[in-house]
């Protein structure tokens, strides 16, 4: 097998209900296809695991499913059934029947659509999305910033309700994705339902290719180092090292880390980042389903372990961005404002199957230093400040304003 990486992302896979981005990546191991769900071989030995079939020992539990197969293929109308399609639904309701929102089935050409890297560039309007179970509809879990999502007006929290005037109610997330993808220059209209709007909204949006950059850094007035990180991909830990050996080197007085946005990525990515800022002890708490614990602690050597530091949160902080404010807040390490994130306490580990399908396996729930599962739930800022659209169509950021006035403050006294 490969190597396997943990994943703690919204930006995460498609399948079932999680959140990705339109054109969004991860990164998988390879898995043996053996579980008798994974392999089917239609006419083949039914009792030899090797050549695809049911193990002995569930011979009993898995008559039903081959009664069922059977009972398809001899008396279904529309003859021949597609056995692929068929292999394919079991698997996919196999992982919707652990009822896990996370866990989920992709077939390889869902595996493709969501191979795009972290880091890297894709075609589409860039936005974070996530099921909403209540509707059954996609919701904007946040646009990225300079997107075309966020140019033609979506908003963080809009019901996406119809695409191209297709209603998508009760559709996977990945097949929402797949039909909002696109090359760029072309176009796609979304219908929105908003909270507070009485009537549907319309949006036709036209696609681009974005790049995202892992990383952005720049200096403040007040002589403030300002930091964001867009994604926790592979080379995120390294970017960062050197963006802060340029900031660090100019003596800033405070540093503000921008983690607005940001979806999530790699757990060990989330280590990295937060390794920067906090110089040892627990960052979090991995625990498993029999009650076994893991514990991720700060790597030592971080650039900025001293520095006044401030974290910028909003709703579309998500995974492994909350796994750093979450360590930063609960260390004491340095002040959390902005808004509650998006609750997203739990880890998933994902295998390519042999036919290049993929499946995403919820392992463990993740726990702040203080032992706090945030699922579902966010992270509490320490200075609630909120940005409103009219906020941002002015460009106005009372987020970014608050926290440097905090680390002035903190830095030049009462």
């Amino acid at each position: 097998m490969s190597r396997v990486y943990r994943v703690v992302a919204v930006l995460f896979l498609l399948g079932v209900t999680g959140t990705l981005m339109f054109a969004g990546g991860f990164a998988a191991g390879r898995l043996t296809a053996t579980s008798p769900l994974l392999s089917f071989v239609p006419g083949g030995p039914r009792t030899d695991p090797a050549a695809g079939g049911t193990p002995e020992e569930l011979r009993t539990t898995f008559a039903p499913f081959w009664e069922a197969w059977d009972l398809v293929h001899t008396q279904y109308a529309d003859q021949p059934v597609d056995d692929v399609a068929l292999m394919r639904g079991a698997i996919r309701g196999m992982l919707d029947a652990l009822g896990d929102p996370h866990t989920g089935y992709m077939t390889p050409e869902e595996y493709r659509i969501s191979m795009t890297h972290l880091d890297g560039e894709f075609e589409g309007i860039g936005a974070t999305v996530e099921t909403d179970e209540k509707t059954g509809y996609t919701r904007i879990v946040a646009p990225i910033a300079g997107s075309p999502a966020e140019a033609a007006g979506v908003r963080a929290g809009d019901l996406i309700i119809e695409i191209n005037g297709e209603d998508i109610a009760g559709q996977d997330i990945t097949t929402v994705v797949t039909k909002v993808r696109g090359p760029a220059g072309s176009s796609v209209t979304l219908t929105i339902r908003r909270e507070g709007v009485t009537e549907l909204l319309t949006f036709t949006i036209t696609r681009a290719r974005i790049t995202i950059a892992s990383v952005e850094s720049r200096m403040l007035e007040n002589n403030i180092a300002y930091i964001k990180v867009n994604s926790f991909g592979e080379e995120t830990g390294h970017e960062l090292r050197d963006q802060l050996r340029k900031l660090l080197a100019q003596n800033p007085v405070g540093l503000v880390l921008d983690l607005r946005g940001n979806p999530g990525g790699y757990l060990q990515t989330a280590i990295e980042v937060a390794s920067q800022f906090i110089p040892d002890g627990v960052l979090m708490v991995e625990r498993f389903g029999d009650g076994r614990e893991r514990t991720f602690e700060a790597q030592g050597g971080g650039l900025a372990t001293r520095i006044p530091l401030v974290v910028l949160i909003d709703k579309g902080s998500a995974s492994a961005s909350e796994i750093v404010a979450g360590a930063v807040k609960d260390r004491g390490r340095g002040t959390v404002i902005g808004e509650t994130s998006f609750g997203k306490g739990s880890v998933q580990q994902s295998h390519t199957l042999s036919d290049g399908s993929a499946v995403r396996i919820t392992i463990a729930r993740w726990l702040t230093p203080n032992g706090t599962w945030i699922h579902e739930q966010g992270i509490e800022p320490d200075i609630a400040v909120e940005r409103t659209e009219e906020d941002r169509a002015a460009g106005r950021d009372p987020q970014l304003d608050r926290a440097v006035q905090l680390l002035r403050g903190q830095t030049t006294g009462p």
